[in-house]
């Protein structure tokens, strides 16, 4: 029996990705547009985020039948993030038509960012509504960085950190790529944006993976991108508050509402938004304190 176009398409009955916002977002997972039937595992996964790709991921024979199939998943009740190509490719014009005012769009990564423009008008050639999440990925990139957070449009930088290695020739050291990473954590406060998103680690070696992680978190960045479902709890164990600083910040809170809200000295006010800062998270990611 021949199988209609249907029957080799996108999973009929989509799973819908975790409700964690976007703007705390700790794991990013990038799946293949080539793959629709892994669409309904990722989105049943932990990942935070998930981001159905259709830029490097894809061949570029293949592009138009990935597109068509990202945008017929959201379009079934499916809802993601979507990679899209770059500004200057081919198949930029293609994407944001395609998907503009999907139902399932979540938002879009723009692949490639080097200005403020080119956010810009992707948020327009979209729907003026659609969120855009600037993923950063060469020097020109880097350096307009700041440009770019405060772009019409830009919800968060994200670093594209293979890519920007093969434009510089740096290394993947810790040392090499501290001025990349700052300058994303720079920039995402001078755009009032949230933290920025981290590259991927590359690899099966989850104490690389956790490592790694770590120093996204030392960094001042908030999430990373990941390749496997499996990166995704590490990810988020190591991106969250520990149970020990939810206990700190919760005998704080106590503390400081059993006194009125008093401020006591100059060190108060850098702990309360601290302490605020870990019981939001702390609630959205449901890490309970340290007994």
């Amino acid at each position: 029996m021949t199988s209609s176009a249907a029957d080799v398409s996108a999973p009929r009955q989509p799973v819908r990705p975790r409700d964690i916002p976007a703007d705390i977002a700790r794991s990013w997972l990038l799946v293949p547009a080539t793959k629709p039937e892994s669409f309904n595992e990722a989105a049943a996964s932990r990942a935070d985020a998930m981001v159905l790709d259709i830029e490097d991921a894809v061949d570029p024979v293949n592009k138009a039948t990935a597109r068509a199939g990202v945008i017929e998943w959201l379009n079934n009740g499916g809802q993601a993030w979507v990679r899209i190509n770059d500004v200057h490719s081919d198949f930029w014009a293609d994407d944001v038509a395609g998907l503009r005012n999907n139902p399932g769009l979540l938002g879009v990564m723009l692949a490639k960012t080097e200005n403020a423009e080119q956010v810009k008008e992707t948020f327009h050639r979209l729907d003026g509504k659609s969120r855009v999440l600037a993923l950063v990925e060469s020097a020109v990139g880097i350096e307009e960085a700041n440009n770019i957070a405060r772009a019409e449009g830009a919800f968060r930088l994200a670093f594209g950190s293979g890519d920007f290695r093969r434009d510089t020739g740096m290394s993947a050291d810790r040392e090499a790529m501290a001025y990349p990473r700052a300058k994303l954590v720079v920039a995402s406060r001078v755009g009032n944006l949230p933290g920025p998103i981290d590259g991927p680690t590359v690899g099966t070696n989850h104490p690389i993976l956790r490592e790694q992680s770590a120093i996204t978190v030392s960094m001042g960045m908030t999430g990373k991108l990941c390749l496997a479902i499996d990166q995704t709890t590490i990810i988020n164990e190591v991106i969250s508050p520990t149970p020990s600083d939810v206990a700190w910040a919760t005998d704080f809170m106590a503390d400081f509402d059993a006194r009125g809200g008093v401020i006591r000295d100059g060190s108060d006010l850098p702990r309360l938004g601290r302490a605020q800062k870990i019981m939001k998270l702390a609630v959205a990611f449901g890490v309970q304190p340290a007994l």
